[in-house]
């Protein structure tokens, strides 16, 4: 079933605040009980999404007490005073409550009193947690972590007792660490320890508010009319001091201004941003997408005008759609690359490379060279700063490789090879490795220094897998080839007599170029996908066979030289360089995109969702053969090639945390959706009988946007989801077929709450899952695809 979808809540004159303790029993219930009095956050309004412990003791009957014209609600109860997790598992209620209901009641219950708000009658709604900032909720899901997809503001009642400063401290950054805006912070003024002196001077520096209760509440009486009295009388002096009122006065000023901050964002960035593949003379302010924050697999984004979503909230959700381009693994705001980058900031911060090692680097190399699994040449890992500046050294090392092996020298024209419609980056070098086509062909210094292959491509179109070949080239290639899986594609021993055909195009083609006295230094290839060239779907069989002619190329006779430094001549004809920056770890459903295709490359280059999305970092895996190349005495063999942040120890520590997550989840998650590929049997049985080829996106979708008039083609690997629509004009990447659906997306659908952000290349519209996205977050925007697709 699609997932309703719960995204932060902002509005002008209805703004609520999430009240969280640093601890529990630090007078949560009496500081809120004070806000609402005071009068000046709107009309009193009070939600306790979860209370545990005897009915008559409820903090909302507390409140209601001293507050009489509270609107109160408490949304989940337990009988029992203990933590909610506890109190969840003793429960008798039959159905569990998850982390997505609570979130929903909530949700549902802000937006209801939102529309009562008006700019002379606001409405600020106070919502108390149970017990501290990192106290579980009833699933077990820390209530930092449960409430963050809302990222209400926040007040933080400190600890004033014993040990609260660390507790306070701790708590404050438990919250600040998951992205949520600490609006103020209230505390008891307890004059042994004196806690809020230290506060006062702590958090001034940090722009958190400090508002200073005048004193402790009167200890509890057992006459209860005493005890009433006792306490009417302490709240109403508290009231009538004047600190509170201009702390309250200052929380709404805060409130106010994050929603201006937003309203305005778009023009700040028109007047100063100047924003990478855009041509703009086509941006305006309502075109820009402002992203206020992101969690898992959405950002927090203004919904245009004319939105369907009918939340009267400031921002709505937005699908990632592109997984912020292909880069989100483990969703947006993850807590836990989060703590592994905090962790090395501050056991590290920046640490120089140059000759130079520290753990998480030499880890992280250990673990690629490890996983690249048996049969690979992985050795030796270098890192970079992203995916083009990680093909730019595994361009160099290739190139130099090649030279050595067979006496080239600089002066030589040395070229590579590859496939049409390749793109491996935007620094010049690797600008040159490709085709000429709309990224590179009117940079003054491309010269284009290869020969790129046309090639079959892989689609889906009236439910039937087609290789089709090269337009024009079908006397050459043969015609269109049917499967009824896409395990079959991928199947060389089924398709021999493909093989073969491949084979000898392939041979004949090299052998004229190097007849023509061309030299090649290596083959670049992006296995299975070409990304940026418009979500190209190569034919396995065919990069198979592009990798073995290559191979077996006679480039001329190799150089006499120290066969142990050159690792004994483990590579042929020319070095092959996978660029796996889009398409390795996972994105396809597999660890490696070369073993897909059954390519052993000598240099493997990784990027994008090697730290799960969150810190840019590449990473060059060559072989010992490449690696011993530039080996002599002469420094100027040497790989001189560095980055300031080479090997930065926070990227490199969540990259190892990101790759731990990536094998957890191949063992257990992504279960759920091998199944479907899978067809019938248990969970438990999938584990030897999982399919080769599987997909996030059901398989019945897939076959059912096969079958439309209006898509050309359409395929579904791990995470990726492309759909080729037809254009009467001509396909490519300057069509615009796809844009009027991906502006359909953007409105929204009002049931599911969510709009849809994703990107275009061309007449393909494509789509990217995290790693991590759940099966009814799918199921929704599979929905408003075929909702925008029927033109509704």
């Amino acid at each position: 079933m699609a997932t309703k979808q719960i995204g932060s809540l902002v509005w002008k004159h209805a703004a609520p605040i999430q009240i969280f303790g640093a601890n529990t029993g630090v007078g949560k219930t009496v500081a809120t009980t004070l806000l609402l009095k005071c009068g000046l956050l709107g009309r009193p309004h009070y939600i306790k999404p979860v209370s545990t412990g005897d009915a008559a003791d409820e903090d909302s009957l507390h409140i209601r007490k001293f507050v009489p014209s509270v609107n109160y609600k408490t949304l989940v109860s337990f009988d029992i005073p203990v933590s909610p997790h506890l109190a969840a598992r003793h429960s008798k209620i039959e159905t569990p409550y998850t982390d997505n209901s609570i979130l929903t009641a909530l949700h549902d219950e802000l937006v209801k009193l939102a529309a009562l708000a008006t700019p002379k009658s606001p409405i600020h709604p106070l919502v108390e947690c149970a017990g501290g900032v990192l106290s579980p909720g009833p699933s077990g899901t820390l209530q930092a972590d449960l409430y963050r997809p809302l990222r209400l503001p926040v007040l933080l009642v400190a600890d004033h007792r014993l040990g609260g400063i660390g507790a306070t401290i701790s708590a404050w950054e438990s919250l600040h660490l998951r992205g949520y805006d600490v609006v103020g912070l209230i505390v008891f003024q307890e004059q042994v320890f004196e806690n809020y002196k230290y506060f006062r001077t702590y958090f001034k520096t940090r722009d958190v508010p400090v508002y200073v209760i005048p004193r402790t509440p009167p200890p509890t009486n057992s006459d209860k009319a005493l005890d009433l009295f006792s306490m009417q009388r302490y709240y109403e002096q508290v009231v009538q001091h004047g600190g509170l009122l201009d702390f309250t006065r200052s929380l709404s000023k805060k409130l106010l201004a994050r929603s201006d901050r937003i309203e305005h964002l778009a023009d700040r960035t028109e007047s100063n941003i100047w924003h990478p593949f855009l041509q703009h003379t086509e941006r305006s302010r309502d075109s820009i997408l402002v992203i206020d924050s992101a969690y898992g697999d959405y950002f927090q984004s203004p919904a245009p005008a004319n939105t369907r979503i009918k939340t009267m909230s400031t921002l709505v959700p937005t699908f990632d759609g592109s997984a912020s381009w292909w880069t989100q693994g483990l969703g947006h705001g993850n807590p836990d690359l989060a703590l592994a980058a905090a962790h090395a900031a501050g056991r590290y911060g920046h640490v120089m490379f140059a000759n130079a090692s520290h753990e998480p680097a030499v880890e992280l190399a250990e673990r690629l060279i490890k996983g690249s699994g048996p049969g690979t040449k992985a050795n030796k890992v270098f890192y970079t700063d992203n995916g083009s500046t990680g093909m730019e050294v595994a361009v160099k090392m290739a190139l130099k490789a090649a030279a050595r092996r067979y006496g080239w020298q600089p002066s030589d024209d040395i070229m590579v090879l590859g496939l049409k419609g390749s793109y491996h980056g935007d620094t010049i070098g690797v600008m040159d490795c490709s085709e000429g086509n709309v990224y590179n062909a009117k940079v003054e210094w491309y010269k284009g220094r290869g020969f790129w292959f046309d090639f079959p491509k892989v689609k889906m179109s009236q439910g039937k897998w087609k290789v089709i070949p090269p337009a024009g080239l079908d006397d050459v290639f043969g015609d269109v080839q049917e499967f009824d899986t896409l395990d079959d594609v991928f199947d060389r021993a089924k398709r021999t007599e493909a093989a073969e055909v491949y084979r000898g195009i392939i041979d004949q083609i090299l052998k004229h170029l190097v007849s023509q006295g061309n030299k090649f230094g290596a083959l670049i290839m992006e296995p299975v996908i070409l990304g940026a060239g418009g979500m190209l779907f190569a034919d396995p069989l065919f990069q198979h066979e592009l990798w073995q002619a290559t191979q077996r190329l006679d480039q001329g006779p190799v150089v006499q030289i120290d066969a142990e430094r050159d690792g004994k001549l483990d590579w042929s004809g020319m070095p092959v360089v996978a660029d796996e920056v889009f398409t390795g770890l996972y994105r396809l459903g597999h660890r490696s995109s070369s073993h897909l295709i059954g390519m052993s490359p000598d240099i493997v280059v990784y990027a994008k969702l090697l730290t799960g999305g969150l810190l840019p970092l590449a990473a060059t895996v060559a072989s010992k053969s490449i690696f011993n190349a530039f080996l002599s005495k002469d420094k100027a063999d040497a790989l001189l090639h560095g980055h300031s942040y080479t090997a930065h120890a926070m990227g490199c520590s969540v990259a190892n945390k990101s790759l731990r997550t990536f094998g957890h989840l191949e063992r257990s998650r992504w279960r759920v959706f091998q199944k479907r590929y899978r067809g019938h049997g248990t969970l438990d049985e999938i584990e030897e009988t999982v399919p080769h080829l599987w997909s996030m996106w059901s398989p019945r979708f897939v076959s059912e946007l096969s079958y439309r008039h209006d898509v050309e083609g359409v395929f579904a690997v791990g995470s990726v989801l492309a759909i080729e629509m037809k254009d009467a004009e001509g396909a490519g990447y300057t069509s615009t077929a796809s844009i009027g659906l991906r502006d359909k997306l953007l409105l929204g659908h009002s049931n599911i709450n969510q709009n849809v952000h994703c990107r275009v290349l061309g007449n393909v519209l494509y789509f990217m899952a995290s790693l991590t996205t759940e099966v009814g977050t799918l199921m929704a925007v599979q929905c408003q695809i075929t909702t925008a697709l029927n033109g509704k």
